[in-house]
């Protein structure tokens, strides 16, 4: 009789403990559901409408929607301008830190902030990271083919090619601006203010006459341009080196550090390998409430570890996603500004002014 007391006794403390552990487990769910649940998520984004930059968010959205608690409303709010800061600026300054606004970063965002270029408002230091959906991508610098530049020595040859950009410390305006620094270009003219799908149509009708492009992005929307030969390619930069390219097409053209002539020219390359590789980050404005903070890092997670995500996104973006996650970014940003000098040096390449003479 006293054994089966005992075993009772047992057995309903168990049952009691089962209840407690289920209780606080419900407890701390439902805050997290109830928070979210009804509410509208504002997503920031700097790249404009239409885009491969756009393609990649919209990739993103149904995901996060997905593993944030209560499945909240999320609409975007387009904010292109001044290669990505407009955006980032706001973010980190305006809007409210209360885990309803998120900010997807453009390709020149980091760089912008490591390089301390002007009209960045934003301190990369005190940035919150929910995680980078693209880590590396390979891009090439091509020219329209009527112009016939169909060789490495008739691009050397010719001056004044009109090089199309989204703005001043846009990645594509860096890309361009490295490889003329690099290769030699003739008194290259640069004409900003596009946006990605603009710099399609300026370079067809001649516009202008070259641009540095994502090469997943171009084979996805603008095929012809391949399959046809309605341009000529000559460099590619990848992220990271030696990942490979997603057409034979690119297999045999350089990359750019085969242009480097001194070590101090390969640190460059290197340097701005580095902050395309945190090229694209999510983030949160600074003071966002810590619990918030985890509930939309845990979905950002989830979301990047889910099979199906990674088939809609190369559906959308043409490309592989390559996430990374907020610790891997925030190292790789403190590694950024190991030498002071080449920064300084990639700022110079990467500014408004004329190209710095070549050592």
């Amino acid at each position: 009789m006293t054994h089966k007391k005992s075993r009772s006794g047992l057995l309903l403390g168990s049952f009691f403990c089962a209840f407690l552990i289920n209780l606080l487990i419900a407890d701390y769910a439902f805050p997290q559901t109830a928070f979210y649940e009804g509410k509208t998520i504002k997503v920031i984004a700097a790249p404009s409408p239409g885009g491969l930059g756009d393609r990649r968010i919209r990739a993103v959205i149904p995901f996060l929607k997905k593993y944030i608690p209560g499945e909240p409303y999320i609409v975007i709010e387009y904010m292109p301008g001044a290669g990505g800061q407009k955006a980032a600026n706001y973010v980190h300054r305006t809007a409210r830190p209360d885990g309803l606004t998120i900010g997807f970063w453009d390709s020149g965002t980091v760089p912008a902030a490591v390089l301390g270029q002007p009209g960045v408002a934003y301190d990369i230091h005190e940035v919150i990271f929910l995680g980078a959906h693209q880590s590396g991508r390979p891009s090439v610098f091509l020219t329209r083919k009527e112009l016939g530049l169909d060789s490495l020595e008739k691009l050397r040859a010719v001056s004044g090619l009109r090089i199309g950009a989204q703005a001043v410390g846009h990645g594509s305006y860096y890309l361009a601006r490295i490889f003329a620094y690099l290769f030699g270009l003739r008194e290259p003219r640069w004409v900003t203010g596009y946006s990605g799908p603009e710099s399609d149509v300026a370079i067809v009708s001649g516009e202008i006459d070259a641009r540095a492009v994502a090469i997943y992005g171009m084979v996805a929307a603008r095929p012809d341009w391949v399959e046809k030969g309605l341009m000529h390619f000559h460099a590619v930069f990848e992220v990271p080196r030696g990942r490979g390219h997603p057409h034979p097409r690119f297999a045999q053209l350089p990359d750019y550090s085969n242009f480097a002539k001194s070590d101090r020219e390969r640190k460059l390359i290197e340097l701005y390998r580095g902050t395309q590789s945190v090229s694209h980050p999510i983030v949160l404005p600074p003071g966002t409430p810590k619990e918030r903070v985890q509930i939309l890092q845990e979905a950002v997670r989830k979301a990047f570890e889910d099979p199906q995500f990674y088939k809609e996104y190369e559906k959308l973006a043409g490309e592989e996603p390559r996430p990374l996650t907020p610790d891997a970014i925030e190292r790789q940003i403190k590694d950024m500004s190991a030498e002071p000098e080449i920064v300084d040096f990639l700022k110079r390449i990467g500014g408004p002014d004329a190209l710095p003479p070549r050592r």
